[in-house]
């Protein structure tokens, strides 16, 4: 983490203010294994209706599943559905 990032961290803890807003970093929520919800995405790398990969501040993040299909797509956020069964990042 650079020194940036530590001072926002550090102020984000201080007034009490969300991480994911404060550095930028995706907030991403899973409803069973039917729908996720990514914000703070930085765009599709990779769309099948197995895998979808999504580019991150944090890394790639990699969607496995069946049937995967992209619901809604805008600046900020990314829903997807379908039957995942992995959601994890890599490098």
């Amino acid at each position: 983490m650079n020194k940036s990032q530590e001072i926002k961290k550090s102020l984000s803890e201080i007034l009490e203010l969300p991480q994911d807003i404060m550095l930028d970093l995706p907030k991403i929520t899973l409803v069973g294994n039917l729908q996720i919800y990514i914000e703070n995405h930085k765009g599709i790398i990779e769309y099948t209706t197995s895998r979808i990969r999504i580019n991150t501040k944090s890394g790639t993040l990699r969607i496995i599943g069946k049937n995967l299909s992209i619901k809604n797509i805008v600046v900020e956020e990314i829903v997807i559905v379908g039957e995942i069964q992995a959601v994890e990042f890599i490098d």
